[in-house]
Order: C-alpha cells, then structure tokens, then sequence
C-alpha cells in the first residue's frame, strides 16, 4: 500500500465532484471512488440547478468528471468497502482489494429512497411515479395526479401539488385519518380525497394510467406521487464509529442523516460529509454546494496541519543551527582560541 492521497472521497455525484473540484484545484492530491449508481439515475432531467436546468443526470456527471481530471483529481469506478484510522489519516479499501491511504475522507454516499410496497411503483418511480414537486412538478402540470398519502405529511404534499394541476386527488391510503380542518382545506382546494389502501399502478402502452384500490376500483390518474422513506447510506460512517440520526418532518420521521456542522466536519475528526447522506432534503445544487463547503473546509484543515508541521521543522532546524552554533564556541573556548 504505496499510494497516498491528501483526501480520498467516497461517492461521485454532485456533492463528491464538487467537493473533489474544490480540492483539485487548491493542489490536492484527490481520489473519488464512484459505485456508478447515482440516486437520479431513472430521472430525465435535473431541475432546479442554475446554468444545467433540464441536464440529463448522467450528463451532469460526466461533465463533474471532465473538470475534477482536467486539475488532476483522480476517479476510479468501485465501492469503499472499508475505512480504518490510523497514526496519520486513514486506510481505504475498495472492492478490487486495492488499499489507498488518505489524510482525510469526504463521503457523499447519499441516500437510498425506500418506496411503499406498491405493486408497479418502483418501476415507474422517476418517471411517472414521482415523489418532489420542486424536482419533477412543472413536468407533470396540469395532469391529473394522485397523491398517495403514506404518513402525516399527506395532506401537505396534496396542497403542493395543486399549485401545478387543478386535477389533484388524495388518496388517503395509510395516512391517518383526516381532521375536519384538513378535510375542509382540502375541499376548498378542489382536492378529491378517497378512501381505501391502493393496490397499484396501472400502466398501459408504458404510460401510468391510474390507481388500483384493493376494492378493485381503478381511477384514472396520470401520474402518482408517493412519500418515499429517505435512508442515509452511511455504513461506512457507522464503521468509523459515527451514529444515524433521524430526520423529522412536521413531527413525522421521513429518513435519516449522519449529522455534521454547516462545513460538513463529522465527530470524528478528519471525516467530512456532504450531499444527502448529510441532508435528506438536499436538491443536486445544494448537494453540490456542500460538496464545495467541506472541500473547501478540508483544504483549511490540512493547511493548518501542514503549517503545525512546517513550524515544527522549522524550530527543529533552529534549534539545530543555535547547538552547532554553541558547540563550536564552546571548543574554540576550550583551545583558547
């Protein structure tokens, strides 16, 4: 194990690149380990990211990768699979077998959404089965959508979702029952509400076209929003001896997160996160800019270690000079010279 890097960062989508671009170009030594699996995969488009709106995911990527080699940041393709402290930084392994050394560590493994078992949901999940209005509504304004209630925060989403479509149905599904406020918001609003669990989505000719109740009963629907479970991928983070925290939403858990300060810095020292595994709620341009933050955050960190080293030689070396110095009036004293 010969190869050492100032920072190894485990994940290469927005929030790993920019945080590796960061560092690239502050003259670090960097390497990205990418699985190759990004979280947006099934996604057309990324939203919402000024300069790249409606950018295909992959290309997005691509061209992340182009600007972190083009400062001589290093990318391979593999997964982490451990990650051990030692005197000086840590040791990486990857799934190859090969072992790398690394001052620090940034992991932007993101997260992994955990979709209600509904039949044909997590086919069509990004396509027509959709879960944020923010990253997908104004491709599905003015269809007629069917939010799929899944926990408390159900009659929320139905209200965001109405801002795009007046054809907007609740289906209470598992959410708890309705109060007679929600009932009445939800009226005024020209928000159908239907009772009964769903069963499925139904698609024909690779389009969805409604929602199947267990009664049976299909109603007609264009696209279906779903309330996804948001779990942190943060094993490595756990073997390094951090701790999952739970995200809660209006009093609801929605997912969890391995918490950070703003710059991204973890309880164990020279460990940085960013990106979703980091904030659940994060778009591709906020992961990305977290990325940037503990990017620059880790480059301050090891500017520090680097000058506590140069001071140390430095003093070393005076220190040397001034008993030469003295050792050799001393004898010129001791010769009477």
């Amino acid at each position: 194990m010969d190869e050492k890097y100032d920072v190894v960062v485990v994940g290469g989508g927005s929030a790993g690149l920019a945080g590796a671009l960061a560092l690239a170009r502050a003259r670090r030594s960097v390497l990205v380990v990418d699985a190759g699996d990004p979280r947006n995969a099934r996604a057309g488009h990324v939203h919402n990211y000024l300069g790249r709106e409606s950018t295909p995911p992959a290309e997005l990527v691509a061209i992340g990768r182009d600007e972190v080699t083009g400062y001589g940041g290093e990318i391979v393709t593999g997964t982490v699979t451990a990650a051990e402290r030692t005197a000086d930084g840590f040791e990486v392994t990857l799934d190859d077998g090969r072992e790398v050394r690394a001052r620090r560590l940034l992991v932007t493994t993101g997260l992994v959404d955990e979709l209600p078992d509904i039949d044909g949901v997590a086919e069509r999940f990004g396509r027509d089965v959709l879960h944020c209005p923010y990253c997908h509504g104004w491709e599905a304004r003015d269809q007629a959508i069917g939010v799929i209630g899944g926990n408390p925060m159900a009659v929320h989403a139905a209200l965001l979702w109405r801002q795009l479509s007046a054809d907007v149905t609740l289906f209470r599904h598992q959410a708890p029952e309705l109060t007679d406020e929600q009932r009445e918001e939800l009226a005024a609003r020209g928000i159908r509400v239907i009772e009964g669990e769903v069963a499925a989505v139904e698609v024909d000719d690779d389009r969805l076209t409604g929602v199947r109740m267990r009664s049976g009963e299909v109603v007609p629907r264009q696209v279906a929003v779903v309330a996804p479970r948001f779990t942190a991928r943060a094993g490595l983070l756990t073997a390094l001896g951090l701790e999952v925290s739970e995200q809660v939403m209006q009093g609801h858990v929605i997912g969890s997160y391995v918490a950070a300060d703003p710059t991204g810095a973890t309880e164990v020292p020279g460990v940085w996160v960013a990106g979703n595994v980091a904030n659940v709620t994060a778009q591709v341009i906020v992961s990305a800019s977290g990325g940037l933050t503990a990017g620059a955050a880790i480059n301050a960190d090891l500017v520090a270690e680097d000058t506590r080293a140069a001071v140390a030689a430095h003093r070393a070396g005076v220190f040397s000079a001034e008993r030469e110095v003295s050792e050799l009036v001393g004898g010129a004293q001791r010769h009477g010279i």
